[in-house]
C-alpha cells in the first residue's frame, strides 16, 4: 500500500485571475504564500494557505474550457471547509455578495452544512465543526 502522508495541495483554474483571487483572500480568507507570473504560459500561480497551511494552487491559463458542475458529474465533487459557526460563516458570505444554499443538517452526523460557488462555478461547502 502506498503510504501517504496528507494532502498537500489542490489546484484550481480559474477563467479570471483577479476575481478568484479577490474571492479566495478576500471573501474565503486565504493568504497569500507565493504569486508567479509565468511568462512561457502566459499563466498565474497564486500560492494559498489557511491558517498558515498550503492548500490551494490557483492558477490562471488563457481560455480555459468550462467545467460541468451541474448536473453533478464524475470526477471531484466539491470542497469543503470547517468553519466554527455556521450562522456567522453564512453571514459573512452574505456580506460578501456570495449567496449560499439553504443550511441543512447531516442526517449521519446531525452537523450543519451548506454548499456555494466560487466565481467559476466550482462547488464549494461549508461543514460545522
Amino acid at each position: 500500500m502506498l503510504a501517504l502522508n496528507k494532502i498537500h495541495h489542490i489546484a484550481i483554474i480559474c477563467s479570471d485571475y483577479g476575481r478568484s483571487k479577490q474571492f479566495y483572500t478576500e471573501v474565503l480568507g486565504f493568504t497569500i504564500k507565493a504569486e508567479t507570473y509565468r511568462a512561457a504560459r502566459d499563466s498565474w500561480k497564486l500560492d494559498l494557505a489557511l491558517n498558515g497551511n498550503y492548500i490551494i494552487e490557483l492558477f490562471s491559463f488563457p481560455s480555459p474550457p468550462p467545467r460541468v458542475s451541474s448536473p453533478e458529474a464524475r470526477g471531484l465533487r466539491h470542497l469543503a471547509f470547517e468553519v466554527d459557526d455556521m450562522e456567522k460563516a453564512v453571514a459573512a458570505l452574505l456580506e460578501s455578495g456570495v449567496v449560499p444554499e439553504p443550511v441543512r443538517v447531516d442526517e449521519f452526523t446531525g452537523k450543519k452544512f451548506t454548499f456555494f460557488t466560487d466565481p467559476d462555478g466550482l462547488p464549494l461547502e461549508l461543514y460545522e465543526k
